[in-house]
This record gives C-alpha cells, structure tokens and sequence, in this order.
C-alpha cells in the first residue's frame, strides 16, 4: 500500500483535477434552487456525477424521491460524506447548501480515483439528503435506517469564518389556531370573539416571558392567519413559533412554557385553542473533538488555521444535530468571506464568486483527507467511536 503522505498528495491532485467541473455544478445549482422534497435536478445530477466514478446509487430512500444512497468499495468501516441540496424560498442558496453538497460530492469522486490506485478495506458512503431547511430529511433517513451501521459522517457548510465546531440548539416547531366567534366589527362588537386577539395575546405573553428564559433559549414567530378582513372580528387566527434551546431537556421546559402562554391568552380572550407540534425535533449537536481533530489535520496539511470564534454565538439549528445523537458527526465550516451572513441574497451571491469556488474546493480537499485518514487509520476511527459512546 502508498505511504499516507503519497495517498494525500495524490487526493489534492485528483481533487483539483475535478475543480471546473464542481465549481460548474456548484453554479448550476445556485442559478436553478429547489425548495426542500423537490431539489429533483439538483440530486439527478449528484447522482451523475457519482455513477461516473464508479459509485452504485439507489434512489428514492427513506420514501423521499430526491433522497438517494451512493456507495463505493465493501465491508467496513463505512465512512458516509453528506450531500444537502436544498434552498430557500425566495433568496435561493443563502445558506448555501450548493456548496455544502459539492463539497462532499467532489470529496468522494476524489475518493474513488485514488483509492481505486491502492488496497483498501472499507465504504465511501454518499447520502443525499433532503429537505435541510425544514429540518426533517436526515430525520426520515435515520428513522428509516439508512445511517444504520455508518461509522461516521461528515460535511462541510458555508460560512464567514473558518470554524471546525459549532453548536446547534434543539428546535421543536409549534403551531397555535384560535378559534373565536365571527361578528361586524362596528356594528355588532360585542357579538363576536376575536382570535386575533388571542395571537397577539400569546406574542405578548412571550414577550414577557423571555426574561425568565435562559441564555441559550430562543422563541420566534409569525402570524399565520390574521383573518380576513378589518370589518369582520378574526373567528379564526394561527400563529407559528420556533423554540429551541441548547439541552433537550431545557427544550422541552421552554416548550412548555410557550405552550402555557398560549393557554393563558385563550383563556382570556375566551378563544377555543388547537395546539399543533411538528413530530420532527431537531436534537442538539454531539461534540466529537477526536473527529474534529482529524479535520484539524487536514487544515494543517493544506497549510490552514482555524479561526477564532465562540462556537456557542451566533447558532441555530439543523438536522444534523439529530444524526449526530446516533453516529459521531463532523459539520466543519469553509469561510467565503467576511462579513456575510447565511440565509440573505449576500451570502447566496457570494458562492458563485471566486471566494466561494475557493472554499467549495476547501471543503471537497479536507473532507477527503479526513475520510481517507478514517478509512486507512483504524485506531483514529476507534478513538472517535469510543469518545461518542462515552458521551
């Protein structure tokens, strides 16, 4: 077998030999986004690019058409690179998931041109996975066990800055409808029952009740229906919130506690309340610093420093979080440029520049290294296994 060092080397040259044609793809996805479940051509052409190096892909798991599992080689250790796929409505790849998913695309192609050249034992496995922004297409994956028997996982994201950690707080999705009583506005008030009243009341109320939350808690929502018109009293209005929190059992005390505020706010305005959960939670992210350290690895090999940042500012949550509670994860981030933020027309513009063609390539070049060190380096998988089982 080629020593480490010719194997790495070898994998950057393969990795910029396939530069145009990421860079291509990654462009193509940004001028054509697809919403979360219909990211169709997006995945189509994943797929492409993976059965022309030699991957077998099957289509359509865990019952989501655009969802797919492409793997090369045999046995184990089976090492997965996670492909997101979808946009936003309305501002595109703000969170830049055309990077994200070419980045282990390209990663994996790489893969299978060097390893091709050598003995090896072990799976590059490539799971497209859908529907990131609704925060649920990794969950059907897990539920339907496609990551059942994966030894680890990993994927690079967009972002302003160089950082191989960053937290994800638990998110659970709420939706309140009150029901009141219809009646002229002017003419017969006194008549009717105002569910407005009651979404507001519950916005309120949340107000309110932010002081008493801790730090890492965040509630945010939006009026859904707000009825029909401003002569006739709301017989029905809804609303829709965003909780989350670091722990999932702070999680569930925050959920509780909004849940409460609306309660109180049918109460007073004398509304009837419909209380609707999303089944899909989004758990927080699991730490695994010996798999972050192999990363680590891979920047000191390109000559790269992490930058300095709190990996605690500036969070949100993903279904990541929820693969990382059942196989150790990695999700690393590759700097486009500073001062952008995810999720604005910015940031989607800038991964079609040369700053973010520079970072896709980054992410494509240490998510091979890192999981060719996995494939190749059974102790350094074992030390990451067994740091996961203890925490």
């Amino acid at each position: 077998m080629k020593d480490n060092l010719n194997l790495k080397t070898e994998l950057i040259t393969a990795a910029d030999a396939l530069k145009d044609r990421l860079t291509s793809l990654s462009d193509s996805f940004y001028r054509s986004p697809e919403l979360g479940l219909e990211e169709h051509k997006t995945s189509a052409a994943m797929q492409g690019m993976l059965r022309g190096h030699g991957f077998f892909v099957e289509q359509g798991v865990a019952g989501m058409p655009t969802a797919f599992k492409a793997t090369i080689g045999s046995g184990p250790p089976y090492v997965a690179l996670l492909a997101e796929m979808d946009a936003l409505p309305e501002i595109g790849h703000g969170c830049g998931h055309n990077i994200a998913g070419t980045a282990s695309i390209g990663a994996a192609c790489a893969l299978a041109k060097v390893l091709t050249s050598t003995q090896w034992k072990g799976t590059v496995v490539v799971l497209g996975t859908p529907a990131e922004e609704l925060g649920k297409g990794k969950i059907a994956m897990l539920n339907a066990g496609v990551f059942n028997g994966i030894d680890a996982a990993m994927m690079a994201h967009g972002s302003s800055t160089r950082k191989l950690f960053k937290r994800f707080l638990g998110l659970v999705r709420l939706t309140f409808t009150f029901t009141g009583r219809a009646s002229h506005a002017s003419a017969y008030p006194e008549e009717g029952i105002n569910a407005l009243d009651a979404v507001i009341q519950t916005f309120n109320s949340i107000a309110a009740l932010r002081q008493q939350l801790s730090a890492d808690a965040r509630v945010h929502g939006i009026i859904t229906d707000g009825g029909k018109a401003p002569n006739i009293i709301p017989e029905t209005a809804s609303c829709s919130f965003y909780v989350r929190a670091k722990g999932l059992e702070g999680l569930n005390s925050v959920k509780e506690k909004v849940i409460k505020c609306a309660e109180g706010a049918a109460l007073a305005t004398g509304c009837g309340l419909a209380v609707s959960e999303s089944p899909d939670w989004n758990a927080p992210m699991k730490e695994n610093k010996a798999f972050i350290g192999v990363y680590r690895g891979a920047l000191d090999f390109l000559g790269l420093k992490e930058d300095a940042s709190d990996p605690s500012k500036n969070v949100g949550s993903s279904d990541i979080g929820n693969v990382s509670q059942a196989v150790p994860v990695i999700h690393p981030y590759v700097p486009i440029k500073p001062g952008i933020n995810i999720h604005t027309r910015e940031f989607a513009s800038a991964t079609v520049t040369p700053d973010g063609h520079r970072a896709l390539m980054e992410g494509v070049k240490c998510l091979a290294l890192t999981a060719i060190e996995l494939l190749l380096n059974p102790r350094i998988l074992e030390e990451i296994k067994t740091e996961f089982k203890k925490n």
